[in-house]
Parts: structure tokens; sequence; C-alpha cells
């Protein structure tokens, strides 16, 4: 034993093997150190069966085997066991045989030194084991040295009852794994047939999700199909409205031309009525036209350095008619950014669309048209004190012919395509609209474009 180990450890108890018969009285004495010191029956026959399988190999190599107990109560208390030999190269013989041996405790060591073999293995004692006091261990060495061992007959014995309780435990436990076996396989069919009707379920959804693609799939052509018939006729019936209602208004004006034949105050305000509603039916017919176009990607952007304040300047005398109320002000403010690469015509056709909304709505207060400078992008507003739009309806005054309910315009009428058709210029133009509007506060149309397009 190393100074170390001598620091660690307490001798219980020391031996000497002379012949083959000690070796039934080492077992019997390494099994009661066992028991003394707290480990568990099983572990009590592991410790004795290492050790004498141990004396058994060193007693065949030569005689006088040292055997040695001790008790360590350091970290993980255990019981530790030294055997040496006066054969100075038993190592060589011993290591082959012990490997078996080496799985009854927990360590095992084969050294050869100047005063011969040692062999030192060790047990742990289960967490359960009385603690090994000072007191205690004098306890376990009076008990050691007074106990008397049995016969070879009486180990024999012990050994068979051994073998008896663990052929016992071995069947208990074949029972028990025949048992959890059984139970396994009655879970495995339970499984399987879950797994089978899972399948069957999983195959029947899919079936019906298939189906529901399919369906959404013949919808999607459907509706294509029914969009491009209304853009068809949108474009069509606009066209053919056009010739008729511009020739209602060219004959307006020659019934009212003084070089006419005069008419009398009753007829003139008639046919002021004509021209008056044959305009209001050309503008929507353009407008359709218009959307048609869109709808139809029929509209590319021709792309142009556009001057924004010669734009502005230009919005600001063209609308100036519509701004006849005193109570309403009209502000076109000059253009923080003074060029953006754009589409001249289709970027005065959103602005002027959201102007004419504005006026029409706006009893009191004032419409406001603005541009600047966010990152990468220019911002067009358009702001109005007027009735304001309720936040349910923000998305659908972006659809074609919705107005929002109650809303009446000031002055002239609405068709509710201004907004649908300055949206999709939008985004032909690469950018985005916004709306932010409340009730009785007034409305703000934000046109977000990209300075420069790639």
């Amino acid at each position: 034993m190393n100074s170390a180990d001598a620091q660690r450890d307490h001798l219980l108890s020391r031996m000497r093997l002379r012949i083959e018969q000690d070796i039934f009285v080492v077992r019997q004495f390494g099994r009661e150190v066992a028991r003394a010191a707290g480990m568990e029956s099983q572990d009590q026959t592991r410790l004795a069966t290492a050790i004498s399988e141990v004396a058994r190999r060193m007693v065949a190599l030569g005689r006088d085997v040292e055997v040695a107990f001790f008790a360590s109560a350091v970290q993980h208390p255990a019981v530790r066991v030294e055997m040496v030999s006066p054969i100075t190269d038993g190592q060589e013989h011993l290591v082959p045989h012990l490997a078996q041996v080496g799985r009854l405790v927990d360590t095992m060591e084969v050294d050869d030194g100047d005063t011969g073999t040692t062999v030192r293995m060790s047990r742990r004692l289960p967490p359960g084991a009385p603690p090994l006091t000072r007191d205690r261990m004098t306890e376990i060495r009076e008990g050691l040295a007074a106990h008397v061992p049995g016969t070879p007959l009486d180990e024999l014995a012990v050994q068979n009852q051994q073998l008896i309780s663990a052929l016992d435990e071995v069947r208990a436990q074949r029972d028990d794994l025949a048992r959890l076996n059984a139970e396994l396989e009655e879970t495995n069919r339970g499984v399987m047939a879950l797994y089978h009707q899972l399948s069957e379920e999983l195959e029947e959804t899919n079936r019906g999700v298939v189906a529901l693609y399919a369906e959404l799939d013949e919808k999607s052509v459907q509706l294509r199909t029914a969009s491009e018939a209304k853009t068809r006729f949108l474009a069509n019936v606009s066209h053919e409205l056009r010739a008729p209602v511009t020739a209602i208004i060219g004959l307006g004006r020659l019934l009212v031309d003084t070089s006419s034949s005069a008419l009398d105050p009753e007829q003139s305000r008639q046919v002021e009525l004509i021209r008056s509603s044959a305009t209001d039916l050309l503008a929507l017919v353009n407008d359709l036209l218009d959307l048609a176009k869109a709808e139809a990607g029929r509209m590319e952007p021709n792309w142009s350095d556009v001057d924004l304040r010669a734009m502005f300047g230009q919005l600001r005398g063209t609308l100036r008619p519509l701004a006849t109320r005193p109570e309403v002000d009209f502000l076109v403010e000059e253009p923080a950014v003074p060029h953006l690469l754009s589409d001249e015509v289709m970027l005065a056709q959103v602005l002027r669309n959201l102007l004419t909304n504005a006026l029409k709505f706006t009893a009191t207060g004032s419409v406001r048209l603005t541009a600047q400078r966010v990152d990468d992008d220019v911002e067009f507003t358009v702001a109005d004190t007027g009735a304001g739009i309720p936040a349910e309806l923000h998305e659908r005054i972006f659809e074609e012919f919705y107005q929002v309910p109650g809303a009446k315009p000031l002055n002239g009428t609405g068709t509710g395509l201004g907004l649908p058709y300055a949206r999709r210029l939008v985004g032909i133009l690469g950018g985005a609209m916004r709306v932010s509007s409340e009730p009785g506060i007034g409305s703000t149309f934000t046109v977000c474009l990209p300075l420069r397009q790639p």
C-alpha cells in the first residue's frame, strides 16, 4: 500500500493463505467483511467470489499469499482488498485470467514490485450503507477478530444456497422479462393498429386535400377567365361608348352656339343638362377604359426625368378651378425633391385623382399636396380635412365602383374608379399607396415611389 492509500484507507484485518483449503476461509472472510461493511447480499457474493478466484490463481503460483482488508471512508465509501504474492513475475500469469473477475468489482489492479505481485480490488458500498465512522470500523475489526471460519463443506453449502438464490432471481427476472415482452408485443400490436388507422386517415385527408387543390385550381382558372372577360368587356364597351357620347357633347355645343337658331330658356337648360350628363358619362367611360388597360397589363411606363416643380405648378393651375369654396384652402407646396425618374403622365394622373377626390369631399379646412424624400424613396402626400373614412373601409375604397356609404361629393359625381386606378398606376411605377383616415378629421393618402428605378 502506498502512502496515499495509507492515509485514505483503514485496515480492518489481515490473513495469510498457505494451502488450498485457505481459499475457502478467505472467501468466507471476504463475505463477512462485505456484510459487516453494509453491502447487499449480491454484492457480498460478488466480492467473495472475486477474492476466492484471485486467491486460487495466486496460490497456484506460489505459497504464502498475504491478504489485507481495508475500509475507505473518503469520497465514495468502499471495501478494498490487497493480495500480495512473493512471486515477482506473477503479473503476466495473472492478468489473462482476471478479465472475468474484474467485472465482479469496481476496480482491479495487478502490479509487480520488488516484494512480489500485488492485486488490488475494491467494491463500493451502496448509498444506504451506514457511514464508516471510527467507532463503527473498530466494531467491524472486533467482529472480524471473533469470526470463526466454517469448514469447506459449510462454504460449499453456502455457495449452493447462493447459487439457488441466484437461479431463483434469474428465473424471476426471466418471468418478468417474458411478461414485459408480452406487454410490449401487445403494445406493438396496438401501435401498429393505430399506425394503420392513422395512415388510412392521412391518406383520406391527402385525397381530400388533392381534391381541394384541384377545385381551387379550377376556380382560379375560372376567376382568371372571368377577370379577363370583364377587362375585355370594359375595354370594348368603353371604346364603343366614347364615339356616341362625344357626338352628343358636340351636338349639344352646336345647339347652344350663337350662330344656330336661338333656343328659349327652357330648351337651353335642357340642352345644357344633356351636355353635362354626357360630359360625366364621357369621364366615366374614360376611367373605365384606363382601368381596363391597367388590368390587362397594357400600360408600360415611359421612364424619364420628371421635373416635380413644373408638375406641381401644372396641377396647381389645372385644379384651381375646382377649389371654388372660400372655406377650403388649396395648397400645393414646392416639392422638397426637384426631380424624380418616373412616368410623368402616370404620376400626374395619380396625383390629379387624389387631389380631385380630396376637393370633392372637403367642405372646410384645407387640401394639401407635399413631396419629400424618405431614405431612397419619395413620398407624395395628399392630406385633407374632409369627412374621413372609417378604419374598416380603408381597403374597400380601393375596390372598383365602391363608395363610402353616406359620403356625397360636394361637386360633380363620383364613379368609384379613381382610387383603384390610381393604386394600379402606383403599382406599375414600382411604388405603394397607403391611407390614414378618421371620420370627422380627414384623410391622408401617401404615395411612395423609389427615387431611382433599377
